[in-house]
């Protein structure tokens, strides 16, 4: 049964990911009862994701600041700041953020994936290990593991 769920900012979850981006965690499986997953990425110019297809959940992106392209089913379009996509599960996609800075919207429904980035991000509460990064084929497996299928490099 959902409840409501009421979160502040110093109590959210924060992972660094890719390129040095952080991803807040604001709603996740458990606090939405398996319903949704809401993050805001705080990224910089050049961060993209690999080329990838959801198979499990549609997604939101909404771009708060900043700009971006994207890239869904075979198309690429400009997105800039207050502009939003849905990408429903099954139509490949990847971004690539093109201003020097951009925060941006992330809902996921059904929740799920956001397992994908805890396993694959670094929780920003713990030191930060020399040199570290998001590892590409952890993150294939842990995509994988959650319904999701990387195509290729990030465009």
């Amino acid at each position: 049964m959902s409840m409501t769920f009421l979160a502040q900012r110093d109590q959210q979850e924060r992972l660094e990911w890719l390129d040095g981006g952080v991803l807040s965690l604001l709603l996740d499986g458990a606090a939405t009862d398996g319903q949704l997953m809401v993050g805001r990425f705080a990224v910089r110019r050049g961060e993209a994701p690999p080329y990838h297809v959801h198979t499990r959940e549609d997604e939101v992106f909404l771009l708060i600041e900043g700009t971006a392209l994207l890239w869904s089913d075979g198309r690429r379009s400009e997105l800039s700041a207050g502009g939003v996509a849905f990408l429903p599960r099954g139509v490949p996609h990847g971004y690539r953020i093109t201003s020097p800075t951009a925060d941006l919207l992330m809902i996921c429904t059904p929740s799920g994936i956001e397992g994908m980035f805890r396993e694959v991000g670094r929780d920003v509460s713990a030191p930060r290990p020399p040199g570290w990064r998001v590892d590409l084929d952890r993150l294939a497996e842990a995509a994988a593991e959650r319904g999701n299928t990387i195509l290729g490099p990030p465009r």
